[in-house]
């Protein structure tokens, strides 16, 4: 029964796009809007 599930459930998987970014988010490194944000806290203001 799970193997006929797996197997229909298969035909509607999506590949992952951008898996290389994906240790990124495993690495709590915050993206916004798709693009990584890169920290700017010792900016000063001007």
């Amino acid at each position: 029964m799970v193997f006929k599930l797996l197997q229909s459930a298969q035909k509607r998987w999506r590949r992952i796009k951008h898996f290389q970014k994906l240790e990124l988010v495993i690495n709590n490194v915050k993206f916004q809007d798709g693009e990584q944000v890169i920290d700017q806290s010792d900016r000063n203001a001007a």
